[in-house]
């Protein structure tokens, strides 16, 4: 009996120290993630601590994240009594992706749920996930009926004041300049994502969302109210169309809440946000397909009302091999020897998709034309038909403006719509991407970014250009494709200080699985053979990533890969010039390849291009001018 006894208590220890001692740990073991409340009661406020792992040591790197949300019925966060934890749960997927950072991803995690009861005798859960490369959590209303309105997520982010900071003001085109601060600096409402480097500087975090849907908004970042606590806050009422408050229906789960952590490499080559999204609903995806696109907007503000302006871009489609060529806005105004349909059947004659923009409709003082065709689902079924009767391959939607569970639907509608005529999506004047792309594989690329359209806007862009360009790779780019509309080597309204070499290095550097390349025909006709060359063949989607070099506004060196052959690209931000040398050890084995190296030449104008054989054992010597850079192709050699 006593033997007895003594077996059932080993077997009890392992779970009581657990329910005492709750962590979740990722299956590296380099992140922790603890479960706590203030004074170690069941009746108070839980928080999350979160540590990483340096020289073998657990470092704690955000001492607190605060956890809450209210409804209207009644606050789910103080008073909360702990029912259980969880025991842990590996979470192990891997799916193919048809565009982005990498085609096959793999991902595992160790998951916990800690189930809490308020004094009414409601409950709430909260998912805990420990990836890899970072850590997920959301909010789970797990039993009973009813709607109900959520009136604030007090969830925030306590961040050390010694930690160094990236952070965008909030404004709804998400097309901000990232500011680096030392402290917190200004306090207002940011946008995602939001970099932070920890007081131990070999550590880095982003902070951002995923799987938003129809069930609440999107949110950001604010810390109006502590100056080192960025809160999760609701769209405000005077923020685009619809109630500013999300409801929902029991059962309920929220967004997940996600922190990308580790290295810089982490951060960068991280698919987090999509990993943690839903799978795709779409069956057949055969006809999504990435690839670069001709765009006269840059150029030419009112290009595509001009019937000749139009055929030269689709031109310059056709000799480039660029599958697509963009009609912005004003098409339905084109004259000049044609209309929409006859540069659609003009584009189809020469082997290049068109793809046609639109207006969302959602404000009444953005008057670009044409407007309502998105708005409904009969305009759209109407819309789509007929852009499926004359070849056109997918749609540009414009002007959203919103965070708001009403504008979440608007986004989601036009997708469904859009997925059962077989158009693909590119949302701008948009929301940073959450997560769709996985779910919506056809949602190709967002905006929210200051891209090169702002040439045209004002002269600000043409200062802040080259650190803004070393951010994003960080920073927006981390959470999915970005239409940037990139490698100008002519100007527009106000002239770029890059060089030609940081110009060419953007079309590796920034991913986009519809790559709008923006200058005007002649930019790309002069070419030397070897940029023009790299441009004809560059892909838009890839099957990996690597993060080889950089530091956020400095400089950034990414390689990324298509079947066998690399491509890597560097741009230098600061106002000096610089040498690198970029280490080839991610090579394969026992293969040479043939490297064509295109680098600044002896001025910003110019490039310079060297060939080579090299191996996994090779470094390349590289010079980049002020605020330049350079691009590299490696094939195998047979």
């Amino acid at each position: 009996m006593k033997k007895i006894l003594s077996i059932i208590l080993l077997t009890l220890i392992p779970v009581l120290s657990w329910a005492q001692n709750p962590e979740v740990t990722s299956p590296n073991s380099k992140i922790r993630i603890v479960p706590d409340s203030r004074d170690d009661k069941n009746f108070d406020e839980w928080h999350l601590k979160v540590y990483y792992t340096i020289n073998n040591t657990p470092t704690l790197i955000i001492p607190k994240i605060k956890l809450g949300i209210t409804r209207n019925d009644q606050t789910f966060d103080k008073n909360l009594k702990l029912l259980k934890f969880s025991k842990p749960n590996r979470i192990s997927e891997e799916y193919t992706a048809l565009h982005g950072k990498r085609s096959l991803r793999k991902n595992s995690a160790n998951e916990v749920v800690a189930s809490f009861e308020t004094p009414e005798k409601d409950r709430l859960n909260i998912i805990i996930r420990a990836y890899n490369d970072g850590i997920t959590f959301r909010y789970e209303f797990p039993e009973g009926k009813g709607n109900f309105t959520v009136t604030d997520e007090l969830t925030s982010y306590v961040v050390p004041d010694s930690a160094v900071r990236w952070l965008q003001k909030f404004d709804l085109s998400n097309e901000n300049i990232y500011n680096k601060m030392n402290a917190d600096e200004e306090q207002r409402n940011w946008s995602y994502p939001a970099l932070f480097q920890a007081t131990d500087s070999s550590c880095w975090y982003l902070v951002h969302e995923a799987d938003v849907n129809r069930d609440y908004c999107a949110t950001k970042l604010s810390n109006l109210n502590k100056k080192n606590s960025y809160k999760v806050t609701l769209p405000g009422a005077h923020e685009g169309e619809g109630e500013a408050l999300p409801t929902i229906s029991l059962p309920w789960k929220s967004p997940w809440r996600v922190i990308i952590l580790g290295q810089l490499s982490d951060i960068v080559e991280s698919t987090l946000v999509e990993d943690v999204s839903t799978p795709s609903i779409l069956e057949d995806t055969d006809w999504i397909k990435p690839g670069l696109v001709s765009w006269n907007y840059w150029s030419d503000n009112h290009g595509t009302r001009d019937y000749q302006t139009v055929k030269k871009f689709t031109d310059l489609a056709a000799a480039m091999d660029w599958p697509y060529t963009l009609f912005d806005w004003e098409w339905d105004a084109m004259t000049n020897g044609g209309d929409v349909e006859d540069a659609a059947v003009y584009a189809l004659s020469k082997g290049v998709k068109p793809l046609i923009w639109y207006n969302s409709s959602m404000f009444k003082w953005i008057t670009a034309t044409p407007v309502d065709r998105m708005k409904t689902h009969e305009n759209r079924v109407e819309e789509f038909t007929w852009l499926k009767s004359l070849g056109f391959a997918g749609v540009k939607v414009d002007f959203f403006l919103s965070e708001k569970q009403y504008m979440i639907d608007y986004y989601i509608d036009i997708l469904e719509d859009a997925a059962k005529f077989e158009m693909m999506v590119n949302f701008h004047g948009s929301l940073v991407p959450r997560g769709w792309a996985r779910t919506y594989p056809h949602l190709m690329t967002m905006e929210a970014v200051r891209g090169a359209e702002w040439y045209n806007n004002n002269p600000e862009l043409t200062t802040t250009a080259p650190e803004h360009n070393t951010v994003m790779p960080f920073t927006r780019n981390v959470v999915g494709s970005m239409d940037y509309t990139p490698v100008t080597f002519t100007n527009s309204q106000h002239p770029h200080i890059t060089s030609y070499g940081h110009e060419l290095a953007l079309s590796i550097v920034f991913e986009s699985a519809l790559q709008h390349m923006a200058d005007r025909p002649e930019g790309y006709y002069n070419l030397p053979d070897a940029a023009k060359t790299l441009l004809r063949d560059l892909p838009a989607a890839w099957d990996d990533t690597k993060f080889m070099d950089g530091y956020p506004g400095k400089d950034v060196v990414i390689a990324r890969r298509k079947g066998d052959i690399w491509y890597i690209g560097g741009m230098n931000a600061e106002n000096e010039e610089k040498n690198k040398q970029v280490n080839l050890d991610f090579l394969n084995s026992d293969t040479k390849y043939k490297l064509t190296l295109i680098e600044d030449g002896e001025h910003d104008m110019d490039f310079s291009t060297k060939y080579s054989v090299v191996d996994k054992s090779s470094k390349i010597d590289i010079k980049l001018l002020r605020r330049g850079g350079f691009a590299a192709v490696l094939e195998p050699m047979q």
